[in-house]
């Protein structure tokens, strides 16, 4: 059985995905579907069961989940980079990964989970190494810390355990995230609704639109992650971007280009964001090359047509 925790989200149903695509189907969900809304990500896939966050977390901690498990997939988290509800954040991303982490260790179970580019701050070297790490908000420090938890337990753990620190993901079954989608998905839907696409103005020494992020394409990230499942001898903590990064104008005109109409309009930066935003990321994934994978990452402006061809299939 493999299980995958925020299996109903944006990139925990891009992993079943792909697992369906490899003919497997033996998949327990752990999710909170609260929001039913996600259960759209999972109506096209293929699972054998679905269990609530709270019934999985008390059953690894009382060791009574029934099952032979193959590996986990640990991307349920609070993944609002605006929450400061600091007891909520932790509890949820910190002493949850705990948990699922030890009951991996105690089976030797293969365990991958879902990090942060939001660790590095505002950077601007973003390689995983303590020296650059600066987290800026809650979210960022929930993920940090569960990184450094893991650093100490690294020298002695005998099965495969691998963080990943996720750059900007963007792509399909994001859209039931709402405020968190990525910025390509705001911008078609504003762009539907007959208005301009909207990015921020001049900000931190760039100029409009022109704070940049290192983009990832949902599946590529996922075609990574599957490479480790594929080869447990590879273990740490690893950052998972393109190793570029471009700017936010390109998704707007790219986005502009592909329902051709609209202008960019520029609005002022937001109070609530200055001090906690990351004006640029770029990955270092020299680590990542080092152990040998070669997947290849597409560059932003083809992830984007790609995402918004699969938004007018499936709308």
């Amino acid at each position: 059985m493999y299980i995958v925790t925020g299996g109903a989200g944006f990139i925990g149903s891009n992993i079943i995905q792909a697992l369906n695509q490899r003919g497997i189907d033996n998949i327990l969900v752990v999710d909170d579907l609260t929001d039913g809304k996600k259960c759209r990500n999972l109506s096209d896939l293929n699972i054998a069961d679905y269990m609530d966050m709270h019934d999985f977390l008390n059953a690894i901690k009382s060791d009574s989940l029934a099952l032979e498990v193959t590996a986990i997939f640990h991307e349920g988290a609070c993944s609002s980079t605006t929450e400061w509800d600091g007891k909520f954040v932790m509890d949820v991303n910190y002493q949850y990964s705990k948990a699922v982490l030890h009951y991996c260790l105690s089976k030797k179970i293969p365990f991958s989970y879902a990090s942060s580019a939001s660790v590095y701050g505002s950077g601007p070297v973003f390689k995983e190494d303590r020296s650059q790490e600066n987290p800026l908000n809650m979210y960022a420090f929930s993920k940090f810390q569960f990184d450094q938890y893991l650093r100490r337990l690294l020298p002695t753990i005998e099965s495969q355990v691998c963080g990943f620190r996720y750059f900007n993901v963007y792509g399909p079954r994001e859209q039931h995230k709402g405020s968190m989608a990525s910025v390509a998905f705001h911008l078609r839907n504003q762009i539907l609704a007959g208005e301009n696409p909207k990015l921020f103005g001049e900000y931190d020494g760039y100029e409009a639109g022109g704070q940049s992020r290192d983009f990832i394409y949902v599946e590529d990230l996922v075609n990574t992650k599957l490479w480790f499942l594929d080869n447990p001898q590879h273990s740490g903590i690893f950052n998972l971007g393109t190793g570029k990064a471009e700017p936010f104008r390109t998704i707007a005109e790219t986005v502009i280009q592909y329902y051709g109409r609209g202008e960019i309009e520029y609005i002022d930066f937001p109070e609530h964001l200055k001090g906690v935003y990351q004006s640029f990321t770029e990955a270092d994934i020299s680590q990542l090359r080092n152990i040998g994978y070669e997947g290849e990452f597409r560059g932003l402006a083809k992830g984007v047509t790609d995402y918004l061809t699969w938004l007018e299939q499936h709308g």
